[in-house]
């Protein structure tokens, strides 16, 4: 095995994780690459909160592992720093560090602030979020940048208006009802992620709500399934196949010292303007 490509990717254990929208994205952009450098993957599903096994597990050390992807590390750059001291490459995504670490990601804090300066300007002033799991680098990025938004036009953000889905269904529509419920509603509603936005319009519905019109709303992710919900989503796009795939190409090219350390790599983002935004005046 010593002229062999093996490479682990790690993906973080969560919710319906073998339909998750970000995990085979990630998965496909991988095998993508590996495919293209005749390479084999590894795949380590590891627990989100414990991650002793980066530093234990055969499928990560293992002599015959050329080097890690990380889908995520769910902010634990503590354990990271102890598993590069292993030597064993690695790059990071879904996070962008200062230090010296590999790593290729999206800015999430501008694409947040992108949606709420949209929704600026078709006339809400009144816009609330459901913000992801804030464990993570892009949970809690997309909240900052809905603040710092907010911030900058002046917008009051009342204590209710942030709530946590976690970037899961459940949590999502928790979050949502009380959205829905306060006394003085939100005309806007960002969601970290379509599979929260999705859940928001199932709320909206059951509270007899109609979507854009009592309510507009903006995910992140342009996951499939947002184009063909009950509205189509307005969402923010985000390349996860691609960084998938530069993922593997650039720990490759690391391994095989063409690559000078450290990588990092920002990906760039689009706000796509479906039906589920309107201007305020016309609600």
């Amino acid at each position: 095995m010593a002229d062999s490509k093996f490479y682990t990717l790690v993906i973080p254990r969560f919710e319906d994780v073998f339909h998750s929208f970000f995990a085979s994205e990630v998965i496909k952009g991988v095998t993508a690459a590996a495919s293209r450098l005749k390479a084999d993957i590894l795949i380590h599903i590891t627990e989100r909160h414990k991650h002793a096994d980066w530093t234990t597990s055969e499928s990560i050390r293992a002599g015959y592992v050329k080097g890690v992807i990380f889908a995520d590390i769910d902010g634990d750059k503590k354990k990271l720093l102890e598993f590069m001291k292993s030597g064993i490459p690695c790059i990071v995504m879904n996070n962008y560090f200062s230090e010296d670490i590999n790593c290729i990601a999206i800015d999430n804090r501008k694409a947040a602030m992108d949606v709420v300066e949209y929704l600026v300007k078709l006339g809400h002033t009144k816009i609330a979020t459901i913000a992801g799991d804030l464990n993570t680098q892009a949970g809690e990025a997309r909240l900052e940048g809905y603040r710092q938004a907010m911030a900058k036009y002046g917008l009051t953000i009342p204590r209710q208006y942030i709530q946590e889905g976690f970037f899961l269904r459940t949590p999502a529509r928790a979050a949502a009802r009380v959205l829905l419920n306060l006394e003085d509603k939100p005309t806007a509603i960002f969601a970290a992620s379509d599979v929260m936005a999705l859940e928001v319009i199932d709320e909206a519905r059951a509270e007899g709500m109609r979507i854009p019109w009592d309510l507009s709303l903006v995910g992140f992710d342009d996951n499939p399934v947002a184009g063909y919900s009950q509205v189509r989503l307005t969402t923010v796009s985000q390349p996860i196949v691609e960084m998938g795939r530069l993922a593997l190409e650039k720990l490759n090219q690391i391994v095989t010292e063409r690559e000078k350390q450290p990588v990092k790599v920002v990906l760039p983002t689009k706000l796509v303007k479906r039906e589920s935004t309107l201007v305020l005046s016309r609600q």
